[in-house]
């Protein structure tokens, strides 16, 4: 077994691309090695097809498992924190991943920055990071097309849905194509020309949703509804491709959900990942013929982590309107990696007011020098960055957010930021059998 927690994780805590002080509880992106970016090019060196744009992992990480594989399946966890993982393995809550590890790599990866869904699966999908992709945040400013965007639903940042289909009320009725959204190859494309079939399984709420349209060009998809769907759909999948070389992405969205809405230390967010393992131990895993066993690849990460965040009316919005007024929009972003387009004349306000009504809670950057800072990747910057940043950014300290939802704040858990828990999470590597 290779379980490089302990070993690697000093060198996470301690690299550093920026020096804005941040306190203690901080990790910053290890883009070059060390994070999930580095991941599609590693799938692809293990299948010996030519890299993805991003370095692969360092070498330590996929020397054990890179031998003769065939199949892969890439299962990213949404939500699912490194010392969460690294808990529920220990107590039992899951222990299949613990048994794999003992076969692979158990090791830590940074996610990206912003540490959020819309960012991390773009960087997985087109092997560049979000200062290149242009995709940072929850909720943009898509100067373009006129509207400030959810980037998950890709409907206006207020509106509420109230069971309407996205696409009925989708930016797309303002000339937003998801498909040519990215304008950069993309890795099911990739690995379609060299030989490797790309496919994906997600819930049925999400399949078709724009988020995958831009980035799942010439990937094949199934839908599921539960876990044990899932992963009988994955089973039947494989038995079926066993001639071929394939990778498949699975991707499992209830626990993130859970860890907002109750928070990420809930019985029930913990109760969600053990019913998921167990199904994908006892419906895919112990049912597996021996021989396609050993030829297929388990790899098991997140997009990120989730940090605990008390609701606090100090950080509603609703409760600052001289703060609002200095803004020309609503700030975009994240909670916890906040966007703000700031009026003429009013930067100082907005430095003087976020010191004196959330002292020590918030980092303010300018936008040039957040941008230069390298969180958002190194490389070319996409040239939507400067639009989408506006004028200042907020990086939050500890527990720390704002909130300008046009509804109650209802979050217990959330992520976008840097601290140890949202950033950091669990890379397990194995052979099935």
């Amino acid at each position: 077994m290779a379980d490089l927690i302990a070993e690697r994780l000093p060198q996470l805590l301690s690299y550093k691309v920026a020096d804005f002080d941040l306190g203690e509880s901080i990790v910053h992106p290890f883009y070059e090695g060390n994070s999930i970016l580095n991941i599609p090019s590693s799938i692809c060196k293990i299948l010996n097809i030519p890299l993805f744009s991003a370095p692969t992992l360092d070498k330590e990480l996929l020397t054990p498992i890179e031998d003769e594989v065939q199949h892969v399946f890439f299962v990213l966890v949404d939500g699912l924190a490194l010392h969460r993982f690294q808990r529920w393995i220990e107590e039992g809550s899951a222990a299949v991943w613990k048994q794999l590890g003992s076969q692979g790599v158990i090791a830590p990866l940074t996610s990206v920055l912003p540490s959020t869904t819309t960012a991390a699966l773009t960087s997985l999908w087109c092997g560049q990071p979000p200062k290149a992709h242009g995709i940072i945040g929850y909720e943009l400013w898509l100067k373009e097309y006129g509207i400030v965007t959810n980037m998950v639903l890709q409907t206006p940042m207020s509106y509420q849905l109230n069971g309407s289909n996205p696409a009925e009320v989708g930016i797309t009725r303002a000339g937003f194509k998801p498909k040519e959204a990215l304008q950069m190859p993309t890795f099911g494309t990739h690995l379609l020309e060299h030989g490797v079939q790309p496919f994906a399984f997600q819930h049925f709420s999400i399949t078709s949703s724009g988020l995958s349209q831009m980035f799942l060009n010439d990937v094949s998809s199934q839908s599921f509804s539960t876990a044990a769907d899932l992963w009988v759909n994955c089973r039947q999948w494989l038995e079926r491709q066993a001639r071929s070389r394939s990778c498949a992405w699975i991707y499992w969205g209830e626990l993130d959900h859970l860890s907002h809405h109750f928070g990420p230390d809930d019985e029930r967010a913990r109760a969600d990942f053990m019913l998921f393992s167990h199904a994908f131990q006892t419906l895919f895993l112990e049912k597996l013929a021996p021989d396609l066993r050993r030829r297929a690849l388990i790899i098991l990460t997140a997009d990120h982590g989730q940090i605990h965040t008390p609701i606090r009316e100090e950080n509603d919005l609703r409760n600052h309107p001289r703060f609002n007024h200095c803004l020309h929009i609503k700030p975009t972003g994240e909670n916890r990696v906040a966007y703000l387009f700031v009026r003429p004349g009013r930067m100082k306000t907005v430095r003087e007011y976020v010191e004196e009504c959330w002292h020590d809670q918030f980092l303010v950057l300018t936008a040039e020098d957040f941008i230069k800072s390298n969180l958002l990747g190194y490389g070319k910057i996409n040239p939507v960055i400067f639009d989408r940043i506006g004028d200042l950014v907020l990086l939050a300290r500890e527990r720390a957010y704002l909130w300008w939802g046009n509804k109650e704040n209802h979050l217990l858990g959330r992520h976008g930021g840097m601290h140890p828990e949202e950033m950091l999470v669990p890379f397990l590597a194995a052979r099935l059998g």
